[in-house]
């Protein structure tokens, strides 16, 4: 995947918790269960990613990748627990 455009929501019930997606996707490939975890989402922005762009968290091939395989990528709050979206705690 050489780049994408990409549509980056934020949840509602965790600051700095972000999902991002294929720009123009319905979001019904999301798990219920993760759109439920959570929250409200709002559109924070829409942008290209590409391997010449840089991120501030993660790496771009990470959020790439995770898009291409899952339909969607999460970053987490830099502070949370995993486990949190994983084993429910």
């Amino acid at each position: 995947m050489k780049s994408l455009l990409c549509t980056i929501y934020k949840g509602s019930r965790e600051n700095e918790l972000y999902l991002y997606v294929v720009r123009g996707d319905d979001l019904s490939s999301i798990p219920e269960e993760l759109l439920s975890r959570m929250g409200e989402l709002k559109e924070v922005m829409s942008l290209e990613l590409s391997a010449k762009k840089k991120l501030a968290r993660v790496k771009v091939e990470t959020v790439l990748e995770e898009i291409e395989n899952n339909g969607y990528f999460l970053q987490l709050p830099p502070n949370i627990n995993p486990a949190v979206f994983t084993y429910g705690e």
